[in-house]
């Protein structure tokens, strides 16, 4: 002990261990330490205040720092790992476009603060590290991913902005907004409105550009679906496939149809070139936040996963395999995999305890990721349906999600695996939150 303590130290050390004592009720034992433990006899711990608990302080102390200890080293051993798996891989190879990675359950690498309301929604730019999120402050803001610096303010709406989307060549911007505008954004002219679409007669949830980016699709409040012109800002066509709020509509990759979801619980595909609803999904028990076709690369796992379910091989695809099938996420916690032909669910994913509102695809095709107000990002292996992960964002409510792809001209989602000019992809998730951020996962 004389070796490892100091007297003062060693004196310290006893008169906390019979403050210990003392404090624990062993009056007995401490009274025996006291007479071994010279010169002791005359001390009274609960005079020293700075004596008093010490020992267990100090043993708190220890069990934090261990904790702490712990982790470092678990941190460490990941990064030794990731960096030996990197040194082993070919020349060029780099996580970023890794075609497996997925996001890790821990923190965010940026957490992008400027936004004085919640955000709705998140666009990627085709080409560049730049990303745009549409906030109810009635602002869209324009950052660079990489960095997680704050680029530009986009004003020109009144009201919240609800919506937002890149063009395939990432000249255009068009955002949707509760003042019942939607508005189209020059991005190489910093970001000038060279046009505004009028004539929706409520808050607009949605729009999206159409293949060949000359027209909008529109999806709002009042009910309707609306197709526009570009080139002269009319409304060329009105659907009224639903009665009630249409919370989204989706053009599938081909442009032929359209996936719309609704307040009334349910989601369709609408024929565009005639305005018919082919097939209508029924199943939900509450409103259906979003829904999209699953992309063409992933259709071989949903068919992997109808003969996991049932013992059987999946029927031969009849359709083009981009419409397939439809995924749906609703406030009734559930996502729901459906046959788009015959409006048949055919898996429901069941483990988020929240509004389910964002859903994105992995773009190998094997995994789908849902962004919840249970604050987490899970992520769903499609061949089996089951969630393999659940990331954390440390914020209750996440509104929106998206995957950030780098494409020229194309969608990354809609490549085929044996496509040999698969379109660069560029490995980073983004998610919308109530706490006013943009979160932002990469490797």
């Amino acid at each position: 002990m004389s070796t490892v303590l100091s007297e003062r130290q060693r004196d310290d050390l006893h008169r906390a261990i019979l403050d210990y004592l003392n404090t624990a009720g062993f009056s007995k034992t401490a009274e025996q330490f006291k007479q071994e433990a010279a010169p002791l006899e005359s001390h009274q711990p609960e005079d020293d205040q700075r004596i008093n608990s010490l020992l267990v302080k100090k043993w708190t102390s220890v069990i934090r720092l261990q904790k702490k200890i712990m982790d470092l080293e678990s941190r460490l051993a990941q990064a030794v790992q990731e960096m030996s798996q990197t040194s082993t891989m070919p020349p060029g190879f780099s996580k970023r476009n890794d075609p497996d990675w997925l996001p890790a359950s821990g923190p965010p690498r940026h957490s992008l603060t400027s936004h004085r309301g919640k955000v709705n929604a998140i666009a990627f730019h085709p080409l560049y590290s730049v990303i745009v999120s549409a906030s109810d402050d009635s602002t869209m803001k324009v950052w660079d991913w990489e960095t997680g610096s704050l680029e530009q303010t986009i004003q020109g709406h009144t009201k919240r902005v609800s919506d937002c989307e890149f063009d395939s060549k990432g000249t255009q911007l068009v955002s949707a907004s509760h003042d019942l505008f939607i508005k189209l954004w020059a991005v190489d002219n910093g970001y000038k409105n060279f046009a505004t679409l009028r004539g929706h007669d409520h808050s607009i949830s949605s729009a999206r550009f159409l293949p060949g980016d000359d027209r909008v699709v529109s999806a709002s409040r009042d009910a309707t679906i609306r197709i526009w012109e570009i080139a002269t800002n009319h409304c060329i066509r009105v659907l009224n496939n639903h009665s009630d709020w249409v919370k989204c509509a989706i053009p599938s990759f081909d442009g032929q149809y359209l996936v719309t979801c609704c307040s009334d619980h349910t989601a369709q595909v609408v024929e565009l070139s005639t305005g018919k609803t082919k097939t209508e999904f029924r199943g939900h028990d509450n409103v259906v936040e979003a829904a999209v076709f699953v992309p063409r690369v992933s259709a071989p796992a949903i068919s992997e996963l109808i003969r996991y379910k049932t013992g059987t091989a999946a029927p031969a695809l009849t359709v083009n395999a981009g419409v397939a099938y439809v995924v749906t996420a609703s406030r009734d916690q559930k996502i729901k995999v459906w046959d788009a032909v015959q409006g048949t669910c055919l898996h429901t994913l069941v483990g988020h305890d929240g509004w389910v509102n964002g859903l994105a695809f992995h773009p190998n095709g094997l995994y789908l990721l849902s962004a919840a107000d249970d604050g987490s990002i899970r992520i769903w292996e499609l061949k089996t349906g089951r969630c393999v992960r659940k990331v954390e964002t440390s914020e209750q409510f996440v509104s929106s999600l998206a995957w950030g792809r780098q494409t020229i001209g194309t969608n990354a989602a809609d490549t085929s695996a044996n496509t040999t000019d698969a379109p660069k992809v560029t490995n980073v998730i983004a998610a919308g939150c109530w706490d006013y951020t943009v979160k932002i996962w990469m490797p």
